[in-house]
């Protein structure tokens, strides 16, 4: 039987900072490692079969607000006169040549925009004096959509015209366990800086409802904060930061179903990775805490709970097992009432 080593409070402190460390640069490898394979799933999918549909297609129900782009072919005409119907293609400077009427720019605008502009056009001209003009779109050019993040299938979508923020999610599969409450939409004309979307069960309805994203937009799923709860627990593991990314150490210990029958409840430990990178750590009056006698600790992302066994001596024989359930943890998302 190997022999025990009595512990001073320095070296207790030095191994809890160890443990730290190993945990916290365990675990961005444990999450890219997820997202590699994630990733191969997807590319599985579209080899097998899917979503894609190269090329032109049908035109989609809902298009009001979807931009004339070069490639678009469009049908126009006129009720007094067919002299200037047909079908007209958008070419590579967002042009059609309308015959009488001559080369008109509609590229960028809605097709009831490009509508007014060729009746204001006739107008203008006197060609007709009242003229009642029809523009469809007949074919349009693909166009995509990308989905990043913690999302089910990430990549690129078929994305044919201007969609909800939610229907163009669900085109991915809709986001993981580990989603967080915030989606980036970076314009794919580049306009403006990158739209932040505060998004998760508690965001109004409406308020998601209006978010539009747009062909050639990159959307963004972050990915939710996650703390770590060790030690003498019923269910260690990582625990998902949900809805409005606030978690406390009462609520992080209750979420891993509590502590176990050899914990040390007096004090628990909490290692925290600052800004510039540096571990540090800070010992936690648990018991006071549960009897409202210390005021809760909020937690923030990447923090390690750490609940010692009742014996001090304990910890340094079950190092190897804390490092072991650090790198193989299992990922919660629990919903708090």
């Amino acid at each position: 039987m190997g022999r025990r080593i009595r512990m001073t409070r320095k070296d207790h402190h030095a191994l809890l900072a160890t443990v730290a460390v190993l945990i916290l640069f365990v675990a961005p490898c444990v999450a890219q490692v997820s997202s590699s394979s994630r990733g191969t799933t997807s590319s599985q999918a579209s080899s097998n079969g899917a979503v894609r549909t190269p090329g032109l297609g049908a035109v989609p129900e809902d298009f009001a607000k979807m931009k004339l782009a070069p490639g678009f072919m469009v049908g126009l005409s006129t009720l007094d006169d067919p002299d200037f119907s047909g079908s007209f293609r958008i070419d590579e400077h967002g042009d059609i040549a309308v015959p009488v009427l001559g080369t008109i720019h509609i590229a960028g605008k809605t097709v009831s925009e490009a509508r007014v502009q060729i009746q204001k056009k006739l107008l203008e001209g006197k060609i007709l004096k009242d003229p009642q003009v029809n523009l469809i779109v007949l074919e349009y050019t693909e166009t995509d959509v990308t989905i990043l993040g913690e999302v089910v299938s990430p990549g690129k979508h078929q994305l044919l015209s201007p969609g909800k923020l939610v229907d163009v999610l669900a085109l991915a599969g809709g986001t993981t366990i580990t989603a967080g409450n915030q989606v980036q939409i970076t314009r794919g004309a580049g306009e403006g800086e990158p739209v932040l979307v505060h998004y998760s069960k508690a965001t109004d309805a409406k308020t998601v409802e209006d978010v539009i994203v747009y062909p050639g937009d990159t959307v963004q799923v972050k990915r939710a904060g996650i703390v770590y709860v060790l030690g003498a627990v019923n269910r260690p593991g990582g625990y998902v930061m949900q809805e409005e990314g606030k978690l406390n150490v009462l609520q992080a210990i209750s979420m891993a179903s509590g502590t176990s029958t050899l914990a040390s409840t007096k004090t628990v430990y909490l290692l925290h990775r600052s800004p510039d990178g540096s571990v540090v750590y800070v010992a936690l009056p648990y018991n006071k805490m549960t009897r409202g006698k210390s005021a809760d600790v909020e937690l923030h992302a990447t923090d390690v709970l750490y609940v010692p066994t009742s014996t001090a001596k304990l910890l340094y024989s079950d190092l190897q097992y804390v490092i072991n359930s650090a790198a193989s943890t299992s990922i919660y998302a629990v919903v708090l009432h």
